[in-house]
């Protein structure tokens, strides 16, 4: 079996989307325009697996694991590609069971090896994403780095972390921060 890749991530509310935007353009991040995202959680007993299908794009199983802590975070995962996404739901919702749906737009921007998403979440609101690839040979030494400089550039504050994700807020509610 292939090896999961990983990434170094982080999570926050956004009360200024157009703010970061601007700091997005400030980096010289490059604008790969907005993606309508539909995930698809199944019931699974390690991690979490989903079923992302997106507009553009096409769609692709997701399976990862990372811990539910607001601070900067790794996540291991692995994406398959998807030729029939509506028979592979039905099989795993017959199979698993669906956890949640969760619908978002999502605006993406590279900057380096830094996927940044500013995601507009039905029913939770705006947030802000980072996401620092790394390589398989990565001790994650830069990529922590890499986010705690773009947290910085962001002004993220503690009181804007998120320590899960979500599928966790929505079932638990929207956080006030989030709220538009």
């Amino acid at each position: 079996m292939d090896r999961p890749r990983r990434n170094v991530e982080l999570k926050a509310t956004d009360p200024d989307p157009a703010r970061s935007l601007e700091v997005c353009r400030t980096l010289g991040a490059a604008d790969r325009g907005v993606i309508g995202q539909r995930d698809t959680y199944f019931n699974v007993d390690h991690g979490g697996m989903k079923l992302r299908e997106e507009t553009p794009g096409s769609p692709h199983l997701i399976q990862f694991g990372r811990a539910d802590e607001p601070q900067q975070r790794l996540s291991s995962y692995r994406i398959v590609p998807v030729a029939d996404a509506a028979g592979l739901r039905a099989a795993l919702t017959a199979a698993l069971g669906v956890r949640a749906v969760v619908v978002k737009r999502r605006h993406l921007l590279l900057w380096d090896s830094v996927r940044i998403h500013l995601d507009d979440v039905d029913g939770l609101g705006m947030f802000i994403e980072l996401e620092a690839v790394a390589p398989p040979e990565s001790d994650l030494t830069l990529e922590h780095a890499v986010i705690a400089e773009l947290r910085e550039a962001f002004a993220i504050g503690d009181d804007r972390l998120c320590a899960t994700g979500y599928v966790a807020q929505l079932q638990t509610g929207p956080s006030p921060a989030a709220q538009r």
